[in-house]
């Protein structure tokens, strides 16, 4: 059989492992189905890591806002889009490749009108634009649904590359959005229907120069922009998706409505949970305010409460969930836990704070008050653009991501992750030593340089380590637990983005921004003992998985 027996978008007839099938009809469909879930993925990374660019700009723009309040922003997107990621993992066996990518995409289009909409007016309160940081967690967790439901469609002597595609291609989602929104803030794109200016307090850059404070931004383009992609986007989901129709993929897509209901149901899991953590986690009046250590423990409270009410949930679910748990029995799911998160943990929490880690610790001036106490509010006029510079480090880190995973099939992927963690350890000491030096100065960009090439280093090592860790969580887990087992990692490892702009925001309110550094090295050297006695030493199980 030659052709794929299809029900409207459905493949009923789906054999990519045959050849004859594959080169005749699957070929075409799969790559199809691929190139629209490149782009969408793309956006949801630009929705879910916004907040790392429009906070700066806020600053620049005088909203009424301290430095500690928005970074909890990029905090809550990146809490919200790592929970929502465990039940992303369901979604293709219970609605379909179609309906989900269609639905998860659309859902885009009301984080990025609603900020849109809110940085309009310098007076809209703090907690809408929080409430926006929650909803911006959509873009986070369309990872776990939209990796799944690619893997389907190619025979598996190329998942690697597909997967590789579209992970990489949609991780420079990151990049394109720390690029396109400070251009696309510098004019008046949709004219009178995109709103009036906003005036400059400070300086504003972008890729192509700087403006000076009193010139003009539009900063409400940066939500607005995405719709020019995500209403195209929905569409090529819909009129151009299919779903595989069979009893190991989606048993029974049934209706969009339907499958449409259970996505929301079932992301409303992941909201409820991510509320309640950040509820206990953000300072008053929004939350209680719990001390910062608190935060280790509710993360790990709001995976176990998803993972509870999910099984909880009646109907198809329960089976899935019962293949899932069985990696929970394997010490290997939380040994490559702790190692995938000191990479994609750092390379998206490291994207969502950057920037404004560049702004707060360059663009002022750090002097010594008349009672001795160091005060960081006057302006840096020679402080570098962190809109210029912040783009580099996530671009560096999706490009570099395939060389990691091609010199660990090399060479063995835990000897390319312990390189990878003497690398980091050493770049984090390094950053947080011209962190330090930068916070307590009056000129601030004599030690931007060294800070700005030592960060890139991190940003370079976590891509790689990315690439080498992929390919241990291969080798070590059983063919029918490496993608449940993947599945979970990456969803530990992205509450990443909501630790570290959480961490750079206590510590720089704490007025040591360079004890941020300090931890995460500590973290780093922790991962580096993990790989070692697990994948090198003597007794390792695996050797050099």
């Amino acid at each position: 059989m030659n052709t794929s027996k299809q029900t409207g978008a459905n493949l009923q007839d789906w054999r990519p492992e045959d050849e004859k099938f594959w080169n005749t009809t699957g070929k075409k469909i799969a790559s199809r189905n691929l190139w629209i879930s490149i782009p969408s993925l793309l956006c949801g990374f630009a929705v879910w890591v916004i907040w790392s660019m429009v906070t700066v700009q806020m600053l620049n723009a005088g909203y009424p806002f301290k430095p500690a309040e928005l970074f909890t922003l990029a905090a809550i997107a990146g809490l919200t889009g790592a929970t929502l990621r465990i039940p992303s993992s369901f979604f293709i066996r219970i609605a379909g490749g179609r309906n989900t990518i269609f639905f998860t995409t659309a859902l885009l289009m009301i984080p990025a009108l609603g900020i849109g909409m809110a940085l309009q007016d310098k007076t809209t309160p703090l907690w809408v634009f929080q409430m926006l940081a929650l909803l911006s967690g959509f873009g986070g967790g369309n990872f776990a649904s939209s990796m799944s439901n690619i893997s389907f469609f190619y025979p598996k002597r190329m998942q690697g590359l597909a997967l590789g595609l579209n992970a990489g291609l949609g991780n420079a989602g990151v990049t394109t959005m720390q690029i396109l929104v400070p251009l696309v803030m510098t004019f008046g794109l949709f004219g009178a229907l995109g709103g009036d200016s906003t005036t400059l307090v400070q300086a504003s850059g972008s890729l192509i120069g700087k403006a000076a404070a009193g010139s003009e931004t539009w900063i409400q383009n940066a939500g607005y922009v995405w719709l020019l992609l995500l209403v195209p986007l929905a569409f090529a989901g819909w009129f151009g998706m299919n779903t595989i129709k069979s009893d190991d993929v989606t048993p029974n897509p049934g209706s969009f409505v339907g499958g449409a209901s259970q996505i929301l149901g079932m992301l409303a899991i992941g909201f409820l949970t991510s509320i309640i953590a950040l509820y206990i986690i953000l300072p008053a009046p929004i939350g209680l305010g719990a001390p910062s250590w608190v935060k280790w423990f509710v993360i790990l409270g709001v995976i176990a409460l998803t993972v509870f009410l999910m099984k909880l949930i009646p109907g198809d679910i329960k089976p899935n969930l019962q293949r899932q748990f069985k990696i929970f029995g394997n010490q290997h799911t939380w040994v490559m836990s702790v190692i995938y998160t000191m990479t994609f943990g750092s390379f998206i929490g490291f994207s969502a704070g950057f920037a404004l880690a560049i702004k707060v610790i360059f663009g002022f001036s750090h002097v010594a008050g008349a009672d001795g106490v160091m005060l960081h509010s006057a302006v840096n006029p020679n402080g570098p653009s962190a809109l210029m510079y912040a783009w580099m480090g996530p671009f560096i880190g999706a490009l570099i991501r395939p060389l990691g995973g091609w010199i660990a099939d090399k060479v063995g992927g835990a000897k390319v992750t312990q390189a990878v963690s003497v690398v980091m350890i050493a770049a984090s000491l390094g950053v947080a030593y011209y962190m330090k030096q930068a916070y307590q100065s009056a000129t601030p960009e004599v030690f931007f340089v060294p800070f700005f090439v030592l960060f890139l280093v991190l940003f370079a090592a976590s891509g790689i380590g990315n690439g080498s860790t992929f390919r241990t969580i291969a080798m070590v887990f059983p063919k029918e637990q490496a993608g449940p087992a993947l599945g979970w990692t990456s969803a530990v490892a992205a509450y990443g983005a909501f630790v570290i702009p959480q961490v750079f925001g206590e510590q720089i309110k704490a007025a040591t921004p360079e004890n941020a550094l300090y931890g995460f090295a500590v973290f780093y050297a922790v991962c580096l003992v993990l790989n070692w006695w697990f994948y090198l030493s003597p007794k390792a199980e695996f050797k050099n998985a």
